[in-house]
């Protein structure tokens, strides 16, 4: 880490006076493997290293990459950032972050077993995992993918303004996608399992899901419209949360691309909601000790049982919103300036199993996929439609398979008719953890 830390320094030695000079210094590891029938059926290792420069002059932003970090190659992307920030337009809110006080947290993040897993046991990771899935059920009849992916990264962001951080995180996953068939009915399913280095990860859990999802589907049928009372599946919260998430980011509500613009302290939902981003949970596989401008990550509670109390923002939006950065900066890698966003989003658990919430909904649906839930979102109005799968729920247990049905609502709506969030909080392969929800009363359309 200290490598990347003396090259930003390098960086930062060669702002001008009247200048601000920020350098994001990356270098990472990432391995995929996807695996047929047993053999190799798509491979990828790759090795990464650059430097993203920012240069602010009078309200004038520059910027520049580089995908070396040869000296020469160092003040070529400063003058070019610099030379870019002239023709900026200016902007009073652009500026560098500055230190705010926030201690980086000591976060457990990072294996060095990670790199030393040879590759042959990678690949074997990802064929034991498709040969459990064959073996979890008769009636799995093919699987269209089992893969293990893995990354390794570190990172330093140094400025002239006085942050000086840096952050090394590692985090693996296996899953696998399914087909079941039985009397002419095929049904897919997906199973998974996270980790910070392949000894975390659970290949037979994994597979055990997958094959569960894919087989309690079989013999689905189309259920007739109406308002029911739906239990989300995990995995379907956590998609709901990120759409949630992308609402509640000083970036969308500057570009007025959010139905909570100008809500901040209303009731925006059941008071059994509390929504938090908290990168500094070690749990999540987006943990990171710092954000994309080198400050602190920290825990943001946006809403609180029901109330919504925050934005996130990075230092622009903070600034331009009459408020501050939330340690809430995000890059997609040293090619990118930050936006604003959430990193790490959970909703606060409760203390019930899915099984005895189910239970409480007496009649409904449980809610097991969505298909197409990010085109059918407006994330002004709120309104959306999305295609489901799941099982119906008669007399507080799980009954017969249902598919081809849409659910129609309102993300205002949704929120209101909270009912009870799970105790089964569980961190998945993206920016939000899941946990099973219950919505009182949704309109869903079928048959």
């Amino acid at each position: 880490m200290s490598e990347l830390l003396e090259v930003g320094d390098r960086v930062v030695a060669r702002a001008r006076p009247g200048e601000q000079v920020e350098a994001l210094v990356l270098r990472s590891s990432d391995t995929e493997v996807r695996v047929y029938e047993g053999e190799i059926e798509s491979f990828s290792s790759a090795q990464s290293h650059g430097v993203g420069v920012r240069v602010v002059v009078d309200g004038r932003q520059g910027f520049a990459y580089a995908g070396t970090l040869d000296d020469d190659v160092l003040a070529e992307t400063v003058a070019e950032a610099r030379d870019n920030a002239a023709f900026g337009e200016p902007d009073e809110f652009n500026g560098l972050a500055e230190p705010d006080g926030v201690p980086v947290a000591e976060l457990d993040l990072y294996r060095d077993g990670l790199l030393a897993v040879p590759t042959d046991d990678k690949i074997a990771l990802a064929q034991e995992l498709e040969r459990a899935v064959k073996g979890a059920d008769a009636r799995i009849t093919g699987v269209e993918s089992a893969e293990y992916v893995d990354s390794v990264g570190d990172a330093a962001v140094v400025t002239s303004t006085g942050v000086r951080t840096s952050g090394r995180e590692s985090a693996c996953y296996v899953a696998a996608y399914v087909l079941a068939e039985e009397d002419g009915d095929t049904q897919t399913g997906f199973g998974f399992s996270v980790g910070r280095e392949p000894a975390d990860l659970d290949v037979a859990r994994a597979a055990a899901d997958a094959a569960e999802r894919a087989t309690r589907l079989l013999g689905a049928t189309k259920p007739s419209g109406g308002r029911v009372a739906v239990v989300l599946d995990p995995y379907v919260t956590a998609q709901f949360l990120a759409i949630l998430g992308a609402t509640l980011s000083g970036d969308a509500v500057l570009k007025g691309r959010s139905l909570f613009a100008d809500r901040l302290g209303e009731t925006v939902g059941s008071d059994r909601l509390t929504l938090v981003d908290d990168p500094t949970d070690a749990r999540a596989f987006t943990a990171g000790q710092t954000d994309g401008e080198g400050l602190a990550t920290r825990r943001n509670v946006l809403v609180e049982g029901g109330t919504l109390r925050r934005f996130v923002h990075n230092t622009y939006t903070g600034r331009r919103s009459g408020a501050a950065s939330t340690g809430s900066a995000i890059r997609s890698g040293f090619k990118s300036t930050p936006g604003a966003g959430c990193q790490a989003l959970s909703l606060l658990p409760g203390d019930r199993t899915q099984a005895e919430l189910i239970a409480d909904v007496g009649d409904g649906i449980l809610v097991q996929s969505v298909s197409g839930l990010h085109s059918g979102v407006n994330p002004v109005s709120g309104d959306f439609s999305t295609g489901a799968e799941g099982l119906r729920i008669s007399g507080g247990a799980v009954g017969e398979p249902l598919r081809e049905f849409t659910i129609a609502s309102t993300i205002q709506k949704m929120l209101a008719d909270v009912v009870a969030v799970g105790s089964d909080l569980e961190w998945l392969p993206m920016s939000a953890a899941g946990v099973s929800l219950v919505i009182g009363d949704v309109t869903i359309s079928g048959a």
